[in-house]
């Protein structure tokens, strides 16, 4: 096993591609954040590497994808559902709302493709709105009530549907997804596609 670092604004991994190659692994993943994440790749691929890459949902943007071109065609990536909606089955959680979601996004001017970013902020609104119907019920908007009673409906909410998967909170876990918010995806073609 090899373990090789590198910094964001890095121009060249010759060394440590150099040093990865060099263990002959079976797989490598690449733990990075954005476009910074291609640079590794291309070194492992230029010079023949054929194993399997793994990077990370940090890397997870259009410019990846555009800056990595052929480079990281069959990657795998752990991505949130929304980002392979139309692959989904009908029968996961996400399919529907992620749907909706890309259609919206997708239809304002310059917003370009879809973002799982957006789309985490599309959950939060999804489930503040949930949270919001159940606290109105008890206590009046804008008072101290009112917060406490948000605070414990977020807490409550089972089985909210969004773009991300199934949202089910509670006082000690408040990410609230299970294994269903997350798909592994491989790079084809240019694009996020469920992996097989």
């Amino acid at each position: 096993m090899s373990v090789e670092r590198y910094e964001r604004n890095d121009s060249s991994t010759t060394g440590q591609v150099l040093k990865t190659l060099a263990a002959n692994p079976d797989a490598v993943f690449i733990g990075a954040a954005g476009t910074p994440g291609v640079l590794p790749e291309a070194g492992l691929v230029e010079r023949g590497y054929r194993g399997k890459i793994y990077q990370t949902h940090g890397i997870a943007s259009e410019e990846f994808l555009k800056m990595g071109g052929k480079n990281v065609e069959g990657t795998f990536v752990p991505l949130a559902p929304v980002l392979v909606a139309e692959d989904l089955p009908d029968s996961h959680p996400a399919k529907k709302a992620s749907l909706e979601f890309v259609s919206k996004y997708e239809a304002i001017p310059g917003a370009g493709a879809r973002s799982p970013f957006a789309a985490y902020l599309w959950d939060g609104a999804v489930l503040l709105d949930a949270a919001a119907k159940v606290a109105s019920k008890t206590a009046k908007p804008g008072t101290v009530e009112f917060r406490r009673a948000l605070r414990d409906a977020l807490e409550r909410l089972k089985d909210v549907n969004a773009t991300n998967g199934s949202y089910t909170m509670s006082p000690t876990n408040h990410n609230g997804l299970d294994d269903r918010g997350r798909v592994m995806t491989q790079i084809r073609n240019g694009k996020w596609k469920l992996a097989n």
